[in-house]
């Protein structure tokens, strides 16, 4: 399931610069804490399925070593892998202030 908040990602493999796109798999607890903590913080987000996204998948691997860690977010076209919230929104003032 992709759910969209605020302006879609231009393509599934983090082409989107401007924006926030999490990258995650079902089952995954560290994608579950992430997710909610991020629905708490009003930040708008794209959320992308690796499972049911190839290229997503592809992403994530080119930036995890090889590997399918989730969560993985892009935040105006830096990778961040299983990242805090803390890391994340830290990225977001300094990536990408006007998303705030």
């Amino acid at each position: 399931m992709e759910r969209w908040r605020g302006a879609a990602a231009e393509g599934p493999m983090g082409e989107e610069r401007e924006g926030v796109v999490v990258y995650w798999r079902p089952g995954c607890p560290y994608c579950m804490k992430l997710r909610l903590q991020l629905r708490c913080t009003g930040l708008r987000y794209t959320e992308v399925n690796i499972w049911k996204d190839p290229e997503a998948a592809a992403y994530v691997r080119s930036v995890a070593g090889g590997n399918e860690t989730v969560p993985t977010v892009s935040v105006a076209g830096t990778a961040l892998v299983n990242p805090s919230l803390r890391r994340l929104l830290r990225t977001v003032r300094s990536e990408a202030p006007h998303l705030l």
